[in-house]
């Protein structure tokens, strides 16, 4: 009687269907993990011009008061994306005694969005800045 070494057609059939199923998990998760790179490189991306944007709002003194201002970024800064912004300065704080050349405190908050696919996705960011109080900013604005 001869030992023939080797593997049956049984053996072989039951290795190829433990080896697809594990192929196939391994490319499910490469496919979600590029999923979720994805998304974060918009988040980041996001981020990144929300800084630039806080930056230049944070150093603007005519930005007007208790006044939403908006705007759009570049395609080309957005990766080719939809994606702008919002801000608001408001006062946070005021001085004990106010009068002119005092400091106050302005708060500035801003919120960042972007489209991904056909969903809007947004975030917020807030500032603080000192202010020096002028006359102007001590009058009371009187509702038309």
């Amino acid at each position: 009687m001869r030992s023939e070494r080797g593997f049956t057609l049984l053996e072989m059939m039951v290795a190829t269907v433990i080896l697809a199923v594990a192929i196939v998990g391994l490319m499910s998760g490469i496919s979600g993990a590029l999923r979720n790179a994805a998304r974060l490189t918009d988040y980041d991306r996001a981020v990144q011009l929300a800084r630039l944007r806080m930056n230049e709002l944070v150093v603007d003194e005519r930005i007007p008061r208790d006044t939403v201002v908006a705007g759009e970024f570049d395609p080309e800064q957005s990766g080719l994306r939809e994606a702008g912004w919002r801000a608001r300065l408001a006062n946070f704080e005021m001085p004990p005694a106010k009068g002119p050349g005092q400091i106050s405190l302005d708060r500035i908050e801003l919120e960042i969005w972007w489209m991904s696919g056909a969903q809007r996705r947004t975030f917020t960011l807030d500032a603080y800045r000192p202010h020096v109080l002028r006359p102007q900013d001590l009058t009371p604005v009187v509702p038309e």
